[in-house]
């Protein structure tokens, strides 16, 4: 048997899948966690990745891997590969402001969406260079490269120290502000207009199932965590992915790239050489957290609570912007709830609206990419937050069509797994191992809770 094996590097763990490479089997798996923050030391990963590759049994017997990660962050090294300062993590919005300065600087959102595909947001790398540029010019100074989070993993466990070897992919260099999915190009201008006229070194962009062979041991060129877990889940077109992590994330394969001149839809690559248009949340899992934390319950009781409750939670409505908000753009907004009453004030009803809420927020993102012509014919629904039982059963209702669950597994390790597998092979596309089973939710539709949801959403603060 071959052996491939799939590192997620997420934000709060790292995971590691060894499968078998013809068929995707999973033969052993491990874990270590990630230090909270929005900004991290890139070691901590490092240390993760191999403390999870020890407790999956080694790589000795591994032919190939690839590396998966969150999106975004900004890694910033000085001439002899070592770290300037901690990554930026993809959910620190101290880059907010720079975001809309650079918006302004190239004439709007339109001009980006043209551009690159997306607007500057809090969450993207150019922004965060900019916030760099401006408050630690030292640091900027000192950058002579700039990579994701994927890109210094992958280079770490290579064992390269020259920066000249860094390596990406489209699909996360798609999410830089810098890099065009359209045209398969760095825009350098936009680079150096982000660092105020310094350009330090990139990633070299590889394709879609090419290798590095580092003695015995290949690897593949790794993808951002969204791509990774499209291709782990088995995803093609009329697929719409609705993943409940720290995140919320809506995303679709398709053939070619979307232009949202609103820039709520991001223009990002896939894994395998087509698109994956996205849209992304700040508020997802963690608003059960908050909920549950709330009303000094369990998960198991927050679900029993919310499925108790009928549909639109007596007028109660929760607009879950924890965390601000990355869609709509909305870096310093709050919470908020609304339609308060003594009547409808109880446990239940206060589960329901966190649950109806979180789903609200992702329904309004399925709707962004219907707008931009984007086919959903079937939702996948995954992540930690899939799991609670009212989540999969309000989906349904929420959304508007049937959902299909997929049995639990690390899809974005499955995903960076798979693509190993590819490069292994050399051939043309990804091996087809069989799907997951799926589990199928329906449930009558409920457009009066999305429409209350519409009408009160921008009422925030």
């Amino acid at each position: 048997m071959t052996l491939v094996a799939g590192v997620d590097s997420s934000t709060q763990s790292c995971k590691v899948v060894v499968c078998d490479a013809d068929t995707g089997e999973v033969v052993r798996k491990g874990r270590a966690a990630h230090p909270d923050g929005t900004e991290i030391d890139p070691a901590a990963w490092e240390s993760a990745a191999r403390q999870a590759v020890t407790a999956a049994g080694g790589f000795d017997d591994v032919a190939a891997v690839a590396v998966g990660a969150q999106q975004h962050g900004m890694v910033c090294l000085d001439p002899g590969g070592r770290v300037v300062r901690p990554a930026l993590l993809w959910n620190d919005v101290r880059s907010a402001e720079a975001a809309r300065a650079l918006t302004d600087e190239l004439g709007g959102p339109q001009a980006w969406v043209e551009a690159v595909g997306l607007v500057p947001l809090a969450a993207i790398t150019v922004a965060k260079l900019r916030w760099l540029a401006d408050h630690e010019p030292q640091h900027a100074d000192r950058t002579a490269a700039v990579c994701l989070p994927h890109d210094w993993l992958t280079w770490r466990l290579r064992g390269a120290a020259d920066i000249v070897s860094l390596t990406t992919d489209r699909s996360d260099a798609s999410g830089t502000g810098y890099y065009d999915a359209g045209t398969g190009a760095y825009r350098l201008d936009l680079l150096e207009l982000a660092l105020r006229g310094r350009r330090p070194q990139l990633p070299t962009v590889l394709t879609p199932g090419d290798r590095i062979s580092c003695g015995a041991m290949h690897f593949g060129v790794g993808l951002g965590d969204n791509a990774a877990a499209a291709l782990g889940v088995g995803a093609g077109e009329g697929d719409v992915i609705v993943s409940i992590g720290t995140s919320g994330v809506v995303c679709a394969v398709a053939a070619g790239p979307v232009r949202d001149p609103n820039g709520y839809v991001a223009g990002f690559a896939d894994g395998t050489g087509q698109y994956l248009p996205l849209v992304c949340t700040l508020n997802a899992a963690r608003v059960l957290d908050a909920a549950a934390s709330m009303l000094h319950v369990d998960h198991a009781e927050l679900s029993r609570l919310a499925l108790s409750a009928p549909p639109g939670s007596e007028g109660l409505v929760l607009v879950p912007y924890l965390q601000g908000e990355r869609t709509p753009n909305r870096p310093n907004t709050t919470g908020a709830m609304h339609g308060l009453r003594v009547s409808n004030s109880t446990p239940a009803n206060v589960a329901r609206a966190a649950v109806e809420g979180l789903l609200c927020a992702l329904a309004d993102g399925l709707t962004h990419l219907t707008t931009h012509g984007v086919a959903a014919r079937r939702i996948l629904l995954i992540g930690g937050g899939a799991q609670s039982p009212a989540v999969r059963q309000i989906a349904p209702a929420v959304f508007g069509m049937p959902v299909l669950v997929p049995a639990a597994a690390e899809y974005v390790a499955l995903g960076a797994a798979r693509q190993a597998a590819w490069a292994l092979s050399g051939a043309p596309g990804p091996p087809s191992w069989k799907p997951p089973p799926t589990d199928e939710y329906l449930g009558d539709p409920t457009p009066a809770v999305s429409e209350r949801y519409r009408r009160l959403r921008d009422l925030t603060e």
